[in-house]
């Protein structure tokens, strides 16, 4: 189920279950999407960013080609707050840091990315650990960057890579969880026409 949070005649406020594409993928089976589901109410709609299968949680979509290129732009230059919320494997040592860590394509392993230092492109995650449980440690996120995979590959490098993640974790240990836990729960930027500062939430489900 889609949670629509906010609409008016230039944009939609979404969160996006886990386990859906955000855009179709190649052939007929990969069509059922965030997009083709919200064109059936709002048939102009347009990505402007976008999250992994895996992921839940706020996006924003625009509704004609000037909110696009008006949210697009907002992206490009990094205007918008976006905050993520996550179970990782273990207890962090600190309460807050930052990861930064460059990053690039896994060609040999695709869809993956891997820290690359001699090629990847600057990515940068601040983090802060809000609770710790036995096993594991519950984290907020906050992307500086937007590169494929960031949060993921961030926090396995640091050792603590997110529950559930099917990519980066071993099949023993994302067997063990419903889904991977990780969530865009807070999403703040411009309004495209009337430049007021948005703030939207989404409560972590899990």
């Amino acid at each position: 189920m889609i949670d629509l949070l906010y609409a008016d005649d230039v944009m939609v406020v979404v969160s996006k279950p886990d386990n859906l594409l955000s855009v179709p993928g190649i052939g007929e089976a990969k069509r059922d999407c965030l997009v083709t589901r919200l064109q059936l109410e709002f048939p102009t709609i347009r990505i402007v960013h976008r999250l992994d299968y895996a992921t839940s949680g706020l996006l924003v979509l625009a509704l004609n080609a000037g909110s696009h290129r008006a949210l697009s732009i907002q992206f490009q230059e990094r205007v918008p707050k976006k905050r993520y919320q996550a179970l990782v494997t273990g207890n962090l040592a600190e309460t807050q840091g930052k990861i930064d860590l460059p990053l690039s394509p896994d060609w040999e392993n695709r869809p993956l990315s891997k820290v690359d230092l001699e090629n990847g492109k600057p990515s940068l995650t601040h983090w802060q650990c809000i609770e710790r449980q036995s096993e594991h440690s519950r984290v907020l996120l906050y992307p500086h960057t937007g590169r494929s995979h960031q949060l993921r590959v961030h926090l396995l490098a640091i050792g603590h890579p997110i529950l559930g993640d099917v990519f980066y974790t071993d099949e023993a240990e994302h067997q063990q969880h419903p889904r991977m836990m990780l969530h865009a729960d807070q999403l703040e930027l411009r309004h495209p026409l009337s430049g007021e500062w948005m703030v939207f939430e989404s409560p972590c489900p899990f």
